[in-house]
């Protein structure tokens, strides 16, 4: 797996974007990414729907490798952590994250996450709320015209259609504008919405190899 690394400026802190479907921000030593749907193909096999879980596996692998990359001491993840509850899916993450107890985990709750107390000490949270205030951005999944500042977001899994002389290509992507930066969906197993994107915002689009903005 190759990291390939892009550095931004928001609000003149420094972020590092990735073709991995998460970024690094240096002032907090924190990885961020959204939507990781643990547990949806468990939730697919349940429903009679035969999925391998090599899907999670992959997501899990290149968490690992981003977390051995970046050496972070706080891991947030904006929303959407969860698919559908507690599965065996889950009890797999939670041997994961078990390998990392020295970093801090804090969850935003996406629309997605439906945690009990049980689950939430399952999981070894150190933080869970539907909004995170840290050094003047906001983490929060879905984007609230509501609110003042800056806010870090999921939720869309934005996407960007590039055409070439053969075919459309979709390809995920950051989206990041005056008051929002729009984290790509981390989990391979999500769907691309290339429609509802935030306006005049500059689009940074990866492959397995490169990161560029358009």
């Amino acid at each position: 797996m190759f990291i390939a690394t892009k550095n931004i400026s928001v609000q003149n802190e420094t972020f590092i974007l990735t073709n991995q479907r998460a970024l690094f921000w240096e002032k907090q030593k924190a990885l961020i990414l959204s939507d990781l749907h643990i547990g949806k193909t468990a939730h697919f096999r349940k429903n009679g729907i035969a999925l391998a879980n090599h899907i999670m596996k992959s997501d899990l692998q290149r968490l690992s490798a981003l977390i051995e990359y970046f050496k972070p001491e706080k891991f947030i993840v904006v929303g959407d952590l969860l698919h559908a509850g507690d599965n065996s899916d889950v009890d797999e993450f939670c041997i994961w994250r078990n390998l990392y107890p020295e970093i801090q985990f804090y969850l935003i709750e996406g629309n997605h996450d439906r945690i009990s107390e049980s689950l939430e000490k399952k999981l070894c949270l150190n933080f869970k709320a539907f909004t995170l205030e840290l050094s003047g951005f906001t983490f929060i999944h879905e984007f609230d015209k509501t609110l003042q500042g800056f806010q870090i977001t999921g939720h869309i899994h934005p996407g960007i259609v590039l055409h070439s002389a053969v075919k459309r290509i979709r390809l995920p992507c950051f989206a990041v504008s005056d008051n929002q930066l729009l984290l790509p969906a981390f989990s391979e197993f999500t769907g691309l919405d290339t429609k509802n994107l935030p306006g005049k915002s500059k689009f940074f689009v990866f492959t397995d190899s490169e990161i560029y903005e358009i």
